[in-house]
């Protein structure tokens, strides 16, 4: 198997499960305490996720606290529902769902409109009642990179809050300034399950999960080991980011040769380079994934559902329907190898070439 699709899941680093692997001990062990109980094994585990918390803090700006969740998804919708109601919302039209869809379900979704190489800039308006702004650092699909400081700055200026979902750019870059930023584990070789809102101190948030209040604006006992490996793999995260930069970007540059007959969508520059979206007129990408079983990529016109719409990111930079669904995406990072690249690249051409393209 050659795995190609870092923007949907990473692999567990082996220093992130080896520090869940203590926090998973059965009853003749003593690390299964409840970090929220007051006595020897309740505080030792408390300690462990104090520890995570740092970890994961230190790769965010200062002046906030970390609130644990479940996923990424989750610390969105505490961000955006917790954070206020009535008024408006202002999202780019390229956000994940879990900002589009909660926006919308919100009521008074305003969305913002972005180039054709996919950012999202700031000369445009927001509604005069507009509360929230949210645009994503990374975007997920085509992987570019949006001015969030820009952004952050119009937000002071509107009297609106910002909010950044920073998953696909939490321990690949510096995460720029807001009032709210949403990361998950599972996108930087931690575990699934976990994830984490930071907020910036002054902002109140009202719990959307009611109960024991053990994160103080989220209810639930957390799962030590999810937690500990979430704050190892912020720690690597942290300490290996030059050396996965230059790593991806030697990758990057060799999948551009080997791909140099597909059009690139989404801008060459100011995106993440380990996000490789890119489109071949008249291909079957039904068939070309069947075809490349040993392969995994992604799909570039597939919505995050997997209802098979066509994908409101590509529809967004311009791309028609046809366009869209002849894309795909590749995505590479830390422990891809060049030759994984090459035999993946090998393999997908083979299969493009079979379809007469």
């Amino acid at each position: 198997m050659i795995y190609l699709d870092y923007q949907s899941t990473t692999p567990l680093a082996p220093e992130a499960r080896d520090a869940m692997l203590r926090w998973l001990d059965g009853p003749d062990g003593s690390a299964f305490g409840n970090p929220h109980s007051a006595h020897k094994m309740g505080r030792q585990a408390k300690a462990s996720v104090e520890l995570a918390r740092e970890r994961v803090a230190a790769l965010l700006p200062p002046g906030g606290r970390v609130i644990f969740t479940g996923n990424a998804c989750e610390a969105l919708n505490l961000a955006m529902r917790g954070s206020g109601s009535g008024g408006s919302i202002s999202i780019s039209a390229i956000e994940h769902a879990a900002v589009y869809d909660t926006a919308k379900a919100l009521g008074g979704a305003h969305i913002l409109n972005v180039s054709k190489e996919g950012q999202c800039n700031t000369a445009q308006d927001v509604p005069d009642d507009c509360r929230l702004i949210a645009v994503m650092q990374v975007n997920n699909e085509i992987g570019t990179i949006q001015p969030t400081i820009d952004w952050h700055r119009k937000a002071k200026q509107n009297n609106a809050l910002f909010l950044i979902d920073a998953v696909q750019a939490y321990g690949k870059m510096e995460i720029t300034q807001a009032d709210m930023i949403a990361i998950s584990a599972h996108k930087f070789h931690g575990p699934k399950g976990i994830g984490a809102l930071w907020v910036r101190d002054g902002v109140e948030l009202d719990p959307q999960i009611t109960g024991g209040l053990q994160e103080g604006d989220r209810s639930g006992t957390l799962s030590p080991a999810l937690v500990a490996g979430m704050g190892a793999a912020a720690h690597l995260a942290k300490e290996q980011r030059q050396r996965d930069g230059e790593h991806i970007l030697n990758l990057w540059n060799r999948a551009r040769e080997l791909f140099s007959e597909w059009e690139l969508n989404g801008s060459e520059d100011a995106r993440w380079q380990g996000n490789l979206n890119m489109r071949r007129d008249g291909l079957d990408v039904n068939r070309l994934m069947s075809e490349c079983r040993n392969v995994m990529f992604s799909a570039g016109s597939a919505c995050a559902s997997g209802s098979g719409k066509t994908s409101h990111v590509l529809k967004a930079i311009g791309l028609t329907d046809a366009q869209a669904k002849s894309s795909i995406r590749i995505g590479f990072g830390r422990y891809t190898t060049m030759e994984q690249l090459e035999k993946g690249a090998a393999a997908i051409n083979a299969a493009v070439k079979d379809q007469g393209l």
